[in-house]
């Protein structure tokens, strides 16, 4: 079969032909319907170099991934050749106490992992083929009556990761609140209509890209605001001098978060999604009383089968452009040169 392969670090990624996987006890095969390409996978294209990560290439990428069970190994009894699933993404050793209730992200025996703080498209194979080994079927989530695998692949990262990360701040997320998102792309366009299923806050949407905020209006902001030097004030202006009750920075560098921590309120979340690279300065006074600063990473299994079931009942819904797996390359460069209105997704 054919696959799209980091075969090294900094460098393009080149179709290649491949074996077809056989699956061994436990684990399933799904043949794809459909692979998102992520803005992290240009990280691991051009920026890493060999020991900084616990694997190295050649990989498949695609991490994004959902699709039909091909075929499954001896002990795999919960799923029916043909079942629409979609793959949960971070693989952990499915033993210590974060993976036992589904939170393989932050696995703590990533040394007994089928790839230590990876996953499939992350030092093992991913989706951008034609066939997907999955290691466990406990890492294989059915998809819900309604949502096809072509749909249901961005929301596996896109729509998980910001689903984790909200879902943290529902508490602080009622009725005469605001949330603002910063970066209106692949992941913030989800963010925006996961606010708008889930809580009661009046969603604000901040981005230097005037297709990126009339794409917000379409998921449902209250209100959209140019990332600029005036986008702290008329935050707070709309919020009657107060400031954002959560922030969500789905960008990372040093400008979204100086932008965030400027907009945020006393006792307000600022959450850290994109990996721009960037860093907010804590300390006493830099930041308003009680301001929760925290990093997350992905979701768990089971906030998998919550967003995927806000897409079954159409809540929430990726803006998607499709490319063919022989068009996969051309996904990437585009994302690069900001092209890329919402997730390209590669269906082989």
């Amino acid at each position: 079969m054919r696959a799209l392969r980091l075969q090294r670090w900094k460098s393009e990624p080149e179709l290649v032909e491949v074996d077809d996987p056989e699956p061994g006890p436990g684990q399933v095969v799904v043949r794809i319907g459909g692979a998102g390409a992520c803005h992290s996978d240009l990280h691991l294209m051009h920026d890493f170099e060999p020991g900084q990560l616990p694997w190295n290439p050649p990989f498949t990428l695609g991490h994004e991934n959902a699709g039909w069970v091909h075929a499954v190994g001896p002990g795999v009894r919960q799923f029916d050749i043909g079942t629409p699933v979609a793959v949960y993404g971070p693989w952990g050793c499915g033993r210590c106490p974060r993976c036992l209730v589904g939170v393989e992200t932050y696995c703590e025996n990533t040394d007994e992992a089928p790839v230590p703080g990876g996953g499939g498209g992350l030092g093992a194979d991913g989706g951008m083929a034609e066939l997907m080994l999955v290691p466990d079927a406990r890492l294989v989530v059915p998809l819900p009556e309604g949502l096809e695998p072509r749909e249901a692949a961005a929301l596996t990262d896109a729509g998980l990761t910001p689903y984790h990360a909200i879902r943290r701040s529902w508490p602080k997320l009622p009725p005469g609140t605001t949330a603002v998102v910063i970066g209106i792309g692949g992941l913030g366009h989800l963010a925006v209509q996961i606010l708008k299923a889930t809580t009661a806050a009046r969603v604000v949407a901040v981005d230097t890209r005037e297709d990126a905020l009339r794409l917000a209006e379409e998921c449902g902001a209250d209100s959209v605001v140019p990332s600029d030097d005036n986008a702290a004030a008329e935050v707070r202006r709309m919020t009657g001098g107060h400031g954002a009750d959560v922030v969500i920075d789905c960008v990372g560098t040093d400008a979204t978060l100086t932008l965030a921590a400027s907009m945020v309120r006393t006792l307000g979340d600022l959450t850290i999604v994109g990996i721009g690279g960037g860093s907010v300065t804590i300390g006493f006074f830099t930041l308003p009383y009680e301001v929760s600063v925290q990093t997350t990473y992905w979701g768990s299994r089971s906030e998998l089968a919550e967003v995927l079931d806000l897409g079954a009942r159409g809540l929430v819904r990726a803006t998607t452009t499709t490319f063919s797996l022989d068009e996969a390359v051309d996904a990437y460069r585009a994302m690069r040169q900001g092209t890329i209105v919402g997730r390209a997704i590669v269906v082989p």
